[in-house]
C-alpha cells in the first residue's frame, strides 16, 4: 500500500465551523388566485421577492438528538443574490462530537401571520437540509458542499432524515413501471464541463493552481452562471398533481410542496480545509487492570456452590455466530460473556458493606481464632508472596480473620497493611492496636511499609522504629531509597516550625548529624534532589527536600561537633564547584585533546582555585574516610569519550594516591544506583560466607548532570586481547601480573588465590548483571585489574534494555571462559565448574533476599532516574521476572544452568563485540 498521511479527530480540539455561501434555485411564482385565497402566503417574504430576506440556522444533531444549540447568521438584506459568505462556529470540538454527527441547516423565512397560530413568531421554514458531518470512510468532509434544499420544511437531524442533502436513490417497485427520462447530450455536456471546473476551484483553493486575482474572478463569475443555468435545467416542470385538492377552508393541499409544486433550490456551503484528512477517532479508555483480579475458581479455597445459569438464546441468535442455536442432538446453549468496563475499578457495593460490618465490630473470638491445615497452607502461600503481588478480596479477609494469630510471623505485617482499608477508622483503629504485639519485622518489610502504600503515619512510625536498630553501615546501604521515601511523608512539609517530629525525616537527620559519613552522602543526596537545573523535578519535592537540608543544618548547628562539620560540608560544596567549572570549561574548549590535558593541569595549579594546597585536609565527598591534601597537576589526564571525563589523582594525608574520574553533561544517578545494589548484593553474599570478590567502585552524583567516579586500576578487556605482551587472552594477562611459583599453588601457570579471585567475580558479575539487566556490554567495559578482578563499568543501560539488537541476558564470552580454562578442556585444572557452582550459590542466596532488593528498587520509582522512568511501574516487575520466583529453588538452579550454555554458544555477541571494536578502530 502507499503511505497515507492522516490526523485523528480525537486530536483536533477546535470548533465545528461551516460557511455559509449562497442560495441558488428555481421556482414558478404562485399564481394570484392562490395568494387571493392564502392571507398568509400573501405577505410572506419568498413570495414577494425572489431575493427576499433569509436567515439561517445551523445545529449539530447525533442520534436524533441535538448536541448544542444553534449558531444563526445575522440579518442581511439582499439585492441580487441570496449571498451570505458567512463563517458560523458552533459550541462544540472536533474532538467531541461522535462519528454520526449531522448538521442540520434550516433556512428560515419572514411571515406576518405564522400558519400554526399562537405564538410561534414570525418565522417559518422556507427549506431544510442534513449534512452528515462524516462521509461514509468516516473522514471529515472539508471544502465546497452542494445541498439539496427541501421547501417549506425545517431540517431534522434525525438519523433517517426527511431532508437528505443529496437526492435519495429511488428503488423501483415491481409493479409500477418508470417513464424513462429524456435528457438531452447538451445537457450532459454541460453537467460534465461544470463537474470538471468545481474540481479545478477545489484544486485552486488548495494552491494547487496558480493565483491570478483578476482571471480568477472572471471564472467564478462564469462558473457560478453555469451553477445557476444547471439548476434551472434540472427543475423538470410538474403540474399540480390530481390528487391535490381544497380543504374546506379553500387551501391547497397536495401530497410533497403545500405552496409551490415548481422549483428546485440548493444551498452551497464550505467546510474548513486541513493540511490532511482527518479521520474519526473515539476517545480510547484505559483498559480496567483486569490482570489484577483473579477467577474465582483460581482463587485457593473459592467453592462455588451454584452451577452456572442456564442462557435461553432468542430466535435468530445464535452462539457460535455461525449456525443455528439447535441441534440435532439438543441446544447448544452457552454462556455469554459481556464486558463490564467497571470490573477492576470499582469494589461491589454489597462486598464492601459487608465487609465493613464484620471487621467494623470487635469480635473477641478472632483474638483466640486459629487457622486449620488447610487455612495454614493457604495463608503460607499468601506470606510467600513478594512486595509486588496484589491480594484478592479472599486473601485480605483471611489475613483480617486471623490477624491476632499472624502477630508471631514477621511477615505477616506487610500483607495486613494491604488488607486494611485504611479510610475506615473502626478498621484502622484495630489495625494500628496490634502493632505492640507483633513480632519485629525485617527491614526489607520495614522498606515496604515506608513506601507510597504505607496506609497510615502509625504503621510509617513503625516501620522507623525498626530501622533505629539497624547500625550506620547498614543503614548507609538503603539511604539512597530513604530519602526517596521522604516523598511519601505526609507530615514533612505541612508541620509547624515548632511542631515535634517522630518521622523518618527526623530520623535521618539525628542519625547523619552523630555520625558524618552518613551526614556526608545525605547532604549530597539532597542537593542532587535540590538540583534546580533538573526539569523533571517536581518544585513540590524542591521544596520538601530544601526543608530537611535545612532541618540537617540546624541539627549541626546546636552540636559543637557538629559546626566543624557544617563548615566540612560548605568546603566540599565549594570543591565539586570548582571541579564542575573545570570541566565545564575543558568539555567547551575546541581545541584538541592534548590541549585539553594542558588546559586541565593549568586550571588545577592554578592558585586561585586552591585545589594543589588545601589549608586542611578535606574528606572526599566520594568518599569521607579518604582525606585529601592537594591535587597532583602533572598526572591529570582526559580521557576519550564525547564527555571528555577528568582524571585526577589526589594526595591523601597518608601520603597515598586517589584517582578519581570527574564528569559533566551525564547523570551519574543510575550508575550510583546499580553500585549501590551491587555493594548490597555483596553484602548479603558476605552473610552467607560467600565472597565473590565483587568491585563495588565508589560513584556520586553532585548533581543531575554531574558527579565523580573512583578510579580503579584496571585493563579492558578488548585491550589485553589486542596486547601482544598478553599473548592475545585473559589467560595470559592473569599469567603475567599473577605468575606460578613454586611455594604457592597454581591453576593453569597463575597463582591459585589470583584464578580463585578471576573465576568468583566472574560468577558474581555474571549473576548480578543478569539480574539487573545491565544492557550495552561488551569488551571495552569489562575490566580486570592485575590482581585478577574482573568487573563491569558503565551502567546507562538496564531493566533490559540494550542499544543493539541479539543482545545477550547474561555477558558470557568466550574469552573470559578461556580465562578459567575454557568450559571442556583436556586438563583437569579447568576452574569452569567451580564457575557455575558459584553461580548457582550467588543466584539462590540472591533470590532469598529477592524482597529487600525488589522494595529498594520500588522506592526508586519516582527518583526521575532515565532508566527507570521509561518502564514506570514496570520497573520492579522487570527485576521480579528474573527472580523466577514462582518456581523452587532446583528450577532456579536448572533454569541458571541453561541460560550458562545457551549464552555460552549464543553467536550473536561474537557479532556485537567485532561491531563494536571495528567502529572504535575507525573512530580512533
Amino acid at each position: 500500500m502507499e503511505p497515507f498521511t492522516f490526523a485523528s479527530s480525537s486530536q483536533l480540539h477546535l470548533p465545528v465551523a461551516i460557511k455559509v455561501n449562497r442560495l441558488e434555485g428555481y421556482e414558478k411564482p404562485l399564481p394570484y388566485s392562490t395568494l387571493l385565497r392564502r392571507p398568509d402566503l400573501r405577505h410572506r417574504g419568498s413570495n414577494l421577492s425572489s431575493n427576499s430576506e433569509l436567515y439561517i440556522t445551523v445545529q449539530p444533531f447525533a442520534d436524533s438528538k441535538p448536541l448544542t444549540v444553534h449558531s444563526q447568521t445575522p440579518y442581511r438584506h439582499f439585492k441580487h443574490g441570496r449571498v451570505w459568505g458567512q463563517w458560523l462556529t458552533l459550541p462544540a470540538d472536533y474532538s467531541s462530537l461522535p462519528a454520526n454527527t449531522q448538521l442540520a441547516i434550516t433556512l428560515w423565512d419572514l411571515s406576518p401571520i405564522n400558519p400554526s397560530g399562537g405564538d410561534a413568531g414570525h418565522h417559518i421554514p422556507f427549506g431544510g437540509t442534513t449534512i452528515p458531518l462524516y462521509d461514509e470512510d468516516a473522514t471529515l468532509r472539508t471544502g465546497r458542499q452542494k445541498c439539496r434544499i427541501w421547501r417549506h420544511k425545517a431540517a431534522d437531524g434525525f438519523s433517517d432524515t426527511t431532508t437528505p442533502w443529496r437526492e435519495p436513490k429511488r428503488r423501483g417497485r415491481r409493479d409500477t413501471v418508470e417513464e424513462p427520462v429524456v435528457v438531452s447530450e447538451k445537457l450532459v455536456r454541460r453537467e460534465a464541463e461544470l463537474e470538471r471546473l468545481v474540481g479545478l476551484m477545489k484544486k485552486h483553493e488548495m494552491g494547487e493552481i496558480t493565483e491570478n486575482k483578476w482571471l480568477d474572478q472572471m471564472v467564478f463569475r462564469q462558473i457560478e452562471k453555469m451553477e445557476r443555468q444547471s439548476v434551472r435545467d434540472s427543475t423538470k416542470p410538474k403540474t399540480v398533481p390530481e390528487k391535490a385538492s381544497e380543504n374546506a377552508n379553500g387551501q391547497l393541499c397536495a401530497e410533497g410542496d403545500k405552496d409551490h409544486i415548481d422549483g428546485a433550490f440548493f444551498l452551497y456551503i464550505e467546510f474548513p480545509r486541513f493540511d490532511h484528512p482527518i479521520v474519526f477517532t473515539d476517545h480510547e479508555y484505559p483498559a480496567p487492570p483486569l490482570s489484577s483480579i483473579k477467577p474465582a475458581h483460581m482463587q485457593p479455597g473459592a467453592v462455588n456452590f451454584k452451577p452456572p445459569p442456564e442462557v435461553q438464546l432468542g430466535p435468530g441468535i445464535h452462539p457460535d455466530g455461525h449456525g443455528n442455536s439447535d441441534t440435532e442432538g439438543g441446544s447448544t446453549t452457552r454462556l455469554i460473556q459481556v464486558y463490564d468496563p467497571e470490573v477492576g475499578y470499582a469494589d461491589n457495593p454489597a462486598e464492601a458493606k459487608h465487609r465493613r460490618l464484620i471487621r467494623g465490630q470487635r469480635n473477641a473470638l478472632d483474638r483466640d481464632l486459629k487457622p486449620n491445615p488447610k487455612m495454614r497452607d493457604f495463608l503460607n502461600k499468601v506470606l510467600e508472596y513478594g512486595p509486588t503481588v496484589e491480594l484478592s478480596d479472599k486473601e485480605k479477609d483471611e489475613i483480617w480473620r486471623f490477624r491476632h494469630h499472624l502477630t508471631r510471623d514477621k511477615r505477616a505485617l506487610t500483607k495486613l497493611a494491604k488488607s486494611v482499608n485504611w479510610n475506615e477508622p473502626s478498621e484502622s483503629r484495630q489495625a494500628i492496636a496490634l502493632l505492640p504485639k507483633w513480632v519485629e519485622i525485617d527491614v526489607d518489610d520495614a522498606l515496604e511499609l515506608l513506601g507510597p502504600r504505607a496506609g497510615s503515619p502509625e504503621m510509617r512510625r513503625y516501620a522507623v522504629d525498626r530501622l533505629r536498630k539497624a547500625d550506620d553501615e547498614e543503614l548507609l546501604l538503603y539511604l539512597l531509597q530513604l530519602v526517596q521515601a521522604l516523598k511519601f511523608e505526609p507530615s514533612v512539609a505541612s508541620r509547624d516550625e515548632h511542631e515535634p517530629d517522630s518521622s523518618l525525616a527526623s530520623f535521618l537527620i539525628a542519625r547523619s548529624a552523630a555520625n558524618f559519613k552518613l551526614g556526608n552522602f545525605l547532604y549530597w543526596y539532597l542537593m542532587v534532589e535540590m538540583d534546580e537545573e533538573a526539569p523533571t523535578q517536581d518544585p513540590e519535592n524542591r521544596k520538601l527536600f530544601a526543608r530537611v537540608s535545612y532541618d540537617f543544618m540546624q541539627e549541626l548547628e546546636r552540636t559543637p561537633e557538629g559546626q566543624t562539620r557544617r563548615k566540612t560540608l560548605l568546603r566540599q560544596a565549594e570543591f565539586i564547584t570548582v571541579l564542575s567549572k573545570i570541566s565545564k570549561d575543558v568539555v567547551n574548549s575546541r581545541a584538541d585533546r592534548t590541549k585539553k590535558v594542558e588546559q586541565l593541569k593549568k586550571f588545577l595549579a592554578d592558585p586561585r582555585n586552591e585545589l594543589v594546597h588545601m589549608d586542611s585536609p578535606l574528606p572526599l565527598p566520594l568518599d569521607p574516610t579518604v582525606h585529601i591534601v592537594g591535587a597532583i597537576p602533572d598526572d591529570a589526564n582526559v580521557f576519550k569519550s564525547s564527555l571528555f571525563p577528568l582524571y585526577i589523582n589526589f594526595k591523601t594525608d597518608t601520603g597515598e594516591k586517589y584517582p578519581l574520574m570527574f564528569k559533566t553533561g551525564d547523570d551519574l544517578r543510575q550508575d550510583q544506583l546499580v553500585i549501590q545494589i551491587i555493594a548490597l548484593m555483596d553484602r548479603l553474599l558476605m552473610k552467607e560466607n560467600l565472597d565473590l570478590k565483587l568491585t563495588p567502585y565508589r560513584t556520586l552524583a553532585t548533581s543531575t548532570l554531574a558527579g565523580a567516579v573512583q578510579f580503579i586500576p584496571s585493563t579492558p578487556v578488548s585491550a589485553i586481547l589486542s596486547s601482544p605482551k598478553y599473548k592475545g587472552s585473559i589467560l595470559g594477562y592473569l599469567r603475567y601480573n599473577n605468575p606460578a611459583s613454586p611455594s604457592a599453588p597454581s591453576v593453569l601457570g597463575v597463582r591459585k588465590e589470583a584464578m580463585d579471585t578471576y573465576v568468583k567475580s566472574v560468577a558474581g558479575y555474571c549473576v548480578i548483571t543478569y539480574l539487573l539487566g545491565v544492557g550495552d556490554r561488551h569488551l571495552d567495559n569489562l575490566l580486570i585489574t592485575p590482581d585478577g578482578r574482573f568487573l563491569h563499568i558503565d551502567y546507562g543501560y538496564i531493566l533490559g534494555r540494550d542499544p543493539k539488537p541479539m543482545a545477550p541476558l547474561m555477558k558470557l564470552s568466550r574469552e573470559m571462559l578461556d580465562g578459567m580454562g575454557g568450559s571442556a578442556p583436556a586438563s583437569s585444572e579447568s576452574q569452569f565448574e567451580n564457575f557455575r557452582q558459584y553461580c548457582f550459590t550467588a543466584y539462590t542466596t540472591l533470590r532469598r533476599s529477592s524482597s529487600l532488593i525488589l522494595n529498594l528498587f520500588s522506592l526508586m520509582r519516582d527518583a526521575n532516574i532515565p532508566g527507570l522512568a521509561i518502564f514506570g511501574d514496570q520497573a520492579v516487575t522487570k527485576v521480579e521476572e528474573r527472580f523466577k520466583l514462582d518456581g523452587s529453588e532446583d528450577e532456579a538452579i536448572a533454569f541458571f544452568a541453561q541460560l550458562i550454555e545457551r549464552e555460552m554458544g549464543a553467536w550473536g555477541p561474537v557479532v556485537i563485540d567485532k561491531l563494536h571494536g571495528f567502529v572504535q578502530g575507525w573512530r580512533a
